[in-house]
């Protein structure tokens, strides 16, 4: 796993040991940020769900101004934490040990420009997340949620999000969510 483009470019990144995480690969990557290319410089990121901090770091590669990632599991925050001291990072980005939903049960007014939502397939929490973001909302007027789900997975999402866009590659399919008003 690496950084593929941006300031950082070629950076390895470690990856968490074993099945518990499911980084982005490098092609499906390559394309969410082909979409995002033109919302991303000095760009507030969201990054539920962080994993390994993959996308995070691809956003900060790419101009993205702060990034905050959010994760819940003790050894994929080992890996952020060193991926971020890798890529010397740490200055643009804020770590926070927590469950997704419980750091949107506390974050209220927090206004990002890019959502990025990856969490485990097949267990609902996307929709999940996208309820949550809704109420009070967290994306900005001209925000862009990226969720990635298993490509048989369907999704609706509340009222006031709309999928602008979807990307299917391999198993992996990628919705672009902005406000239904946002444009």
């Amino acid at each position: 796993m690496r950084i593929i483009a941006g300031e950082m470019k070629g950076r390895r990144l470690k990856a968490v040991p074993g099945r518990t995480t499911r980084p982005t690969a490098d092609k499906v990557k390559g394309a969410i940020f082909n979409v995002l290319q033109d919302r991303l410089m000095e760009a507030v990121v969201l990054d539920l769900f962080a994993g390994t901090g993959n996308l995070a770091l691809e956003a900060l590669s790419r101009g993205a101004g702060q990034v905050v990632l959010v994760e819940k599991d003790v050894l994929a925050q080992q890996i952020i934490e060193e991926n971020l001291r890798l890529s010397q990072a740490n200055e643009r980005a804020h770590l926070y040990h927590m469950d997704a939903f419980t750091y949107l049960a506390h974050e209220q007014a927090a206004n990002y420009d890019i959502i990025f939502l990856d969490p485990p397939y097949h267990q609902g929490l996307v929709e999940r997340a996208l309820n949550a973001l809704a109420s009070p909302c967290c994306l900005a007027q001209r925000g862009v949620i990226v969720a990635e789900t298993a490509r048989d997975e369907d999704l609706v999402a509340p009222d006031c999000f709309e999928v602008r866009k979807t990307g299917e590659y391999g198993d992996t399919r990628i919705w672009y969510l902005q406000l239904t008003n946002g444009k």
